[in-house]
């Protein structure tokens, strides 16, 4: 498949809507609250993110939307927390990647804890895909998440805004 270039339109959408930050005001958020997936496992969902990847379960009660449904929070830093619900008897399928829905999630960690991450990944017999400081995976519903190296507010070397 031969990508189209669309550098020119690119530039038409900075030009139009992208404000220089010393003229930017400041956005009204305080950051991310909680991002929430789904899992079928809770179990399943703990010994991954916690064991393997080293995010710890910060809570754990029943989810208010669904009776018996389990929302469950884990720490991935800075104030920010990465939740999961699941619903039993419910057949929501698999995961699809779908307009309007996650394509990936990705979380800032430091360059030590990244390369730990990964070995544990390989070592567990996770597919990993690498580019540059971005590692790709699965996780045991099949929501992709990639762990960055790079700082927030930074990708590849370049700050973002």
């Amino acid at each position: 498949m031969i990508s189209p270039d669309r550098t020119e339109e690119w530039q038409h959408l900075r030009d139009t809507h992208l404000v220089a930050s010393s003229e930017r005001p400041a956005g009204p958020g305080r950051g991310v609250h909680h991002v929430a997936l789904l899992c079928t496992d809770v179990d399943t969902t703990i010994r991954f993110y916690q064991d393997l990847l080293g995010f710890p379960l910060t809570e754990l009660f029943e989810n208010r939307d669904y009776e018996g449904s389990t929302h469950l929070f884990f720490d991935i830093g800075n104030g920010n927390s990465l939740a999961f619900f699941d619903f039993p008897g419910l057949d929501l399928g698999g995961y699809d990647e779908v307009l309007g829905g996650l394509h990936h999630l990705a979380i800032s960690v430091p360059s030590e804890a990244w390369q730990r991450q990964r070995d544990a990944l390989e070592a567990a017999g996770v597919a990993v895909r690498v580019i540059q400081t971005s590692m790709y995976f699965d996780d045991p519903d099949g929501a992709r998440i990639e762990l960055i190296s790079d700082p927030l507010g930074e990708m590849y070397g370049s700050v973002l805004g």
